[in-house]
């Protein structure tokens, strides 16, 4: 896959070649979690420059990873699809998430705060399940970032897709719910809940009183939060 080889016959040193190049586990929990499209995997990887993600994706396709697709509609664009191979990675990029999850110590996962990230993570994990059938906005504000950052909306439609704008869509807002980044990302990671974040006036929710109850369900958290954090 790269210059760089181990120049062992080990399973282990063999995978290793082709998954442990910088960058290389985090698009591939990208791709698990259904992004296929190149923007789509940039929001996922948002200081992953784009020519690295390129490079990355073809690399990953000439190890028989990842297939790329030529998409009709629209036209002239790429959709990136895990192979059979990679399918069978997606236990082991799960694992290496709950093993972070339990054994990697909360201040440093905390360090690295990415209000595009977590809202991404936030968008394609919303539960719509309690959310009324139409359409309903929530407003995301976090009041120490810079203005072009500071706020974010996501959008359920009556077709129970979300959407997530960081430029005002110019609908009602539902329910407005402010907070400082690291506090959302507590709650995203499951390091805190809803209800505690909201007792000690470290989350400010204002709107709809259902929205509100059932935000902990709606709000669908990281696939890792399962996992007891072992770690302090």
């Amino acid at each position: 896959m790269t210059n760089a080889s181990y120049k062992q016959f080990c399973p282990v040193a063999m995978a290793a070649e082709v998954l442990c190049t910088r960058w290389t586990v985090v698009l591939l929990r990208e791709l698990v979690a259904g992004s296929t499209r190149f923007n789509e995997l940039r929001r996922g990887v948002p200081r992953m420059s784009p020519a690295l993600l390129s490079k990355r994706l073809s690399e990953l396709e000439a190890a028989g990873v990842v297939e790329r697709e030529r998409l009709t509609d629209p036209p002239d664009v790429d959709a990136y699809r895990l192979t059979r191979a990679g399918r069978d990675l997606q236990p082991v990029i799960e694992a290496i998430g709950m093993w972070g999850q339990k054994w990697v110590e909360t201040e440093p996962s905390l360090e690295n705060l990415d209000p595009e990230l977590l809202m991404w993570d936030m968008r394609r994990n919303l539960d719509t399940t309690p959310v009324p059938d139409r359409r309903v906005v929530i407003e995301f504000i976090y009041p120490e970032l810079p203005a072009a950052r500071r706020k974010w909306w996501l959008i359920v439609e009556p077709d129970r897709t979300v959407d997530l704008c960081h430029i005002d869509p110019g609908f009602d807002v539902d329910l407005y719910a402010t907070a400082d980044l690291r506090t959302m990302t507590e709650i995203w990671m499951g390091l805190r809940s809803v209800a505690d974040a909201v007792d000690r006036d470290a989350l400010l929710l204002v709107g709809s009183s259902d929205l509100i109850r059932s935000m902990q369900t709606w709000l669908g958290l990281s696939p890792f939060a399962q996992q007891e954090k072992l770690a302090s």
